[in-house]
């Protein structure tokens, strides 16, 4: 007997000791707050942190009986609850050596809202230093009086190693907490909220100017050899810091001696500290949100990628397959919007979006080549991007069949005569905007495109150049700035597009 108490003594004071003193009571991720929404319908992950062999009990107001569960040697601890049809308020108590209790629950539809800059563009002018406010901001902002929509904004921080928390907090969506909220979330948001009369969670983390790379997990990275020369180069760059510093104090002298020189300034490289570095903001911002139950993603990214958009085309993918599993929802919803015309991106961008909608099960891809502002990578069209992005969501997860989700998709071509038809998807009710289809080229073998004439013949198209007469490629929107021509009855515009398959400029670039 002695020695069984003995052997628990000393068990007891080693918890003690590895337990720090702050989990000595529950304490819960930020997304578990008050006036959170948790996903309804479905079975939601509770979790937290306690003293290694807690006991902690869930009480969720719209069940009888509470759940229990006993934290692990490690403090943590989770419940899986089901959740029953859209509801609420309700209050959560978590219930162990102290007592917690989150109140004005919603049950409804939650979605996570991430990328760069356009996802994090403000609804407001002066939510944001270097941001206008949308397009009808002044329109937009006194009506955004929707109580049973919620937003939480995840504070932007650089990682190391995978946080297992993030910063934020929910809020009610008011006319006075609208403004610094992603716009392209809320317009979102506001439509899947109006035109199924639940409550919607919407999770924004975002950071501008960051690659995808920074938003996927490095293990992903470390195992496809098309993504690996991502951490090779930033590894290269780190241990090239000091050269570089040196290099860049040499250039400030010589510079400041004579102002005139030509020679270019050192380009830096990344930092430890730099969000676009590899897996950083998947670290810092991503992580700690898991395992809340999503029903879905929208995701606007990829202007930081354009330099390396064939590498893009595996690149995100691969983010979406190993955010699907960290979720355990290989099925998660993933709508995405096509970067825009501007002068700094190329089409390359695009088609690489193109393809990873086409390839992608459960994806959606929102074409904006109408929506654009050649000189400004931030247009202020926010309201346009959020309802094609709704539209995606209300088709497939809320069982709107007859909307139609995209503009006119290439699909096949065959010569004719000279002439090329191309055949579409998505293409009831094809129609030009402006006096005449344009930004479509043609080649021959010789891989020269010129420009070409287009008619639209029934739900199909009819493209010819008199400098081509044997026509064996065609290409339409392949610009940095496309112009928006073609379009099909829901007024969709269609997706930039290329027939061919030759080499592009970005091929190899890694």
């Amino acid at each position: 007997m002695l020695g069984v108490a003995f052997r628990r003594g000393l068990l007891a004071a080693a918890l003690l000791l590895t337990a720090p003193v702050a989990h000595a009571d529950i304490t819960l991720p930020a997304l578990l707050t008050d006036h959170l929404v948790l996903q309804q319908k479905t079975t939601v992950a509770l979790w937290g942190w306690a003293a290694p062999g807690e006991a902690v009990q869930v009480t969720a107001g719209w069940q009888k009986k509470p759940l229990r569960t006993v934290a692990d040697a490690q403090g943590n601890w989770l419940v899986r609850v089901p959740t029953p049809k859209a509801g609420g308020p309700y209050t959560l108590v978590f219930q162990g050596r102290n007592r917690l209790a989150v109140r004005d629950v919603l049950l409804g539809e939650v979605w996570l809202c991430s990328g760069q800059s356009n996802m994090a563009f403000p609804v407001a002018k002066g939510a944001s230093k270097w941001m206008t406010g949308v397009t009808n901001e002044a329109e937009a902002v006194p009506k955004a009086n929707y109580p049973a929509i919620r937003m939480f904004t995840v504070t932007q921080k650089v990682a190391d190693e995978p946080e297992r928390d993030v910063q934020g907090s929910w809020a009610v969506c008011s006319p006075q907490t609208v403004g610094a909220f992603s716009a392209v979330a809320y317009f979102f948001g506001q439509e899947i909220h109006l035109k199924t009369g639940v409550p919607v969670g919407l999770i924004h983390s975002s950071w501008g100017g960051t690659p995808a790379e920074s938003w996927t997990r490095r293990e992903v990275l470390a195992q496809h050899p098309e993504l690996s020369p991502i951490l090779t180069r930033y590894a290269e760059g780190l241990a090239r810091r000091p050269a570089y510093e040196a290099e860049l104090a040499a250039w400030k002298q010589e510079k400041q001696a004579n102002p005139e020189i030509n020679r270019p300034k050192p380009r830096e490289p990344l930092s430890a500290s730099s969000n676009k570095s590899p897996a950083k903001l998947y670290n810092g911002m991503i992580r700690g949100l898991q395992p809340y139950t999503l029903r879905g993603v929208i995701w606007y990214q990829g202007e930081s990628n354009a330099e390396r958009a064939y590498q893009y085309r595996t690149l995100f993918p691969a983010l979406i397959a190993s955010w699907r599993q960290d979720w355990q929802q290989p099925e998660l919803p993933f709508y995405f919007v096509q970067i825009t015309p501007h002068k700094g991106q190329n089409p390359e961008i695009r088609e690489a979006q193109l393809l990873s909608w086409q390839q992608v099960p459960r994806t959606g891809l929102v074409v904006t080549t109408d929506v654009g502002d050649s000189l400004d990578i931030h247009p202020r069209n926010k309201q346009t991007v959020g309802h094609r992005l709704a539209r995606w969501a209300l088709r497939h997860e809320y069982n709107q069949r007859k909307l139609e989700t995209s503009g006119p998709i290439y699909r096949s071509m065959r010569a004719e005569n000279g002439k090329v038809r191309l055949e579409f998807d998505h293409a009831a009710g094809l129609k030009a905007e402006g006096p005449r289809l344009r930004d479509f080229t043609v080649a021959g073998a010789d891989s020269v495109f010129h420009p070409a004439q287009a008619r639209i013949d029934g739900n199909s198209v009819l493209v010819w150049s008199d400098q081509v007469t044997r026509p064996v490629a065609v290409r339409f929107g392949w610009l940095a700035v496309p112009h928006a021509s073609l379009y099909n009855a829901a007024g969709l515009p269609a997706s930039p597009f290329r027939t061919d398959a030759w080499r592009v400029s970005t091929h190899g670039k890694r």
